[in-house]
Formats: C-alpha cells, sequence, structure tokens
C-alpha cells in the first residue's frame, strides 16, 4: 500500500483572498486570485521524494453557494497544478467536497459525509488510490481539517506560525494535532525526515 500526505488547499498551498463586498477572507473565486504560497512547489517536490503521494482534500463549497462555477473550480484547479509544475512539483490527486447543508443551489445542498470535519474524502482517496492511512499525515491550517485527519487514522499536522493563538480552541473540540509546524515546507521536512528515519506515522 502506498502513504500519502493529505493537503488542505486554501490557506496551505495557496493563499486566502480578502473579500472587501463582504469583509471576509475567503477561498479564490477565480484563478486571477489564486496565488501559491512561499515555497509551496519546495515542498510538494520534497513530499514526493520522500514517497508520498501528494493528495488534495478540501472543502470547496463556493459553487455551492453561487460564487463560482464548476468550471471557474477547474480553471483554479488548473492554475494551481501549472504553477507547481513550474516549480517541478505535481499532485498526485485532488478530491474536493463541493456540498454545503445551506447551499443555495439545491443539487449541492447536503449533509454529506466528505466535507471536513468528517473525513470521507481521505477514506475515498485511500479506497481509489490504495493508501496507508495508518502510515499517512494530513497537513492543513485549521481544525476541521485535523479533525478530519484524526477520524481517518492519519498524524495531523497543523500549520500555524503561533502555536498557542488557538489553544483553547483546540483543547475544547478535543484537538491535539501531531505535529505544529509554520508553513508546509516544515511540514514537508519533518514528514521527510520521519520517513528516511523509518519512523511510521
Amino acid at each position: 500500500m502506498k502513504r500519502a500526505v493529505f493537503l488542505d488547499r486554501d490557506g496551505t498551498i495557496n493563499a486566502m483572498v480578502y473579500n472587501p463586498e463582504f469583509g471576509l477572507v475567503d477561498s479564490p473565486q477565480n484563478p486571477d486570485e489564486f496565488r501559491l504560497l512561499p515555497a509551496v512547489g519546495e515542498a510538494i517536490r520534497a513530499i514526493s521524494e520522500a514517497g508520498f503521494l501528494a493528495v488534495v482534500v478540501s472543502n470547496q463549497p463556493g459553487v455551492a453557494k453561487g460564487k463560482c462555477t464548476p468550471a471557474v473550480l477547474e480553471a483554479i484547479t488548473e492554475k494551481m497544478r501549472q504553477g507547481l509544475a513550474e516549480r517541478g512539483a505535481r499532485l498526485d490527486a485532488v478530491y474536493y467536497c463541493l456540498h454545503h447543508p445551506e447551499a443555495a443551489l439545491p443539487d449541492y445542498r447536503a449533509s454529506c459525509d466528505c466535507r471536513k470535519p468528517k473525513p470521507g474524502l481521505l477514506l475515498r482517496a485511500a479506497q481509489e488510490l490504495d493508501i496507508d492511512l495508518s502510515a499517512s499525515f494530513l497537513v492543513g491550517d485549521g481544525i476541521t481539517d485535523l479533525l478530519a485527519g484524526m477520524q481517518a487514522g492519519v498524524t495531523t499536522v497543523f500549520l500555524s506560525a503561533d502555536k498557542c493563538h488557538i489553544c483553547d480552541e483546540l483543547a475544547r473540540q478535543q484537538v491535539d494535532p501531531g505535529f505544529i509546524v509554520p508553513d508546509l515546507l516544515s511540514a514537508a521536512r519533518l514528514i521527510g525526515d520521519a520517513a528516511a528515519q523509518g519512523i511510521p506515522a
């Protein structure tokens, strides 16, 4: 069986976007807004070189909320893949949950098992790609990422420049990350070191 590093997308691979109309920080809703974070290409390349699949698992309710179309989401994904390719990196698979329980579009209105914090995206990827979850990692910048990883049985890596800025919330939700690091490159190096030493996830 294969090992994988499951990656959240927004805030982990790419920068979030400030929407002045709503005064909110949100996912990019068109390709022009999509920007890779620094050193992400190097990080994902390191993940692959360490023998792990690099698999995106991300909630993307923009379509459900009417903020973008499936074609625009695909264009954003293509820009992500192209940007990584220009940096010598690649993703092995991308899994999105498009649902939202309060979706504006009825076709996407659902309380599904694939929307993080539920582990459905990871479980589906494991089945389709023959992944050993017990030897795999999840890297993300949100508590929902960590909860999904915990339920799937992977080692969780929390991205946080300030190790204590949401410690109270982590404790309240009984979330104990396997590791806390400042960025994806730090996570990739940690995972690579563990693999080189033969340490299981």
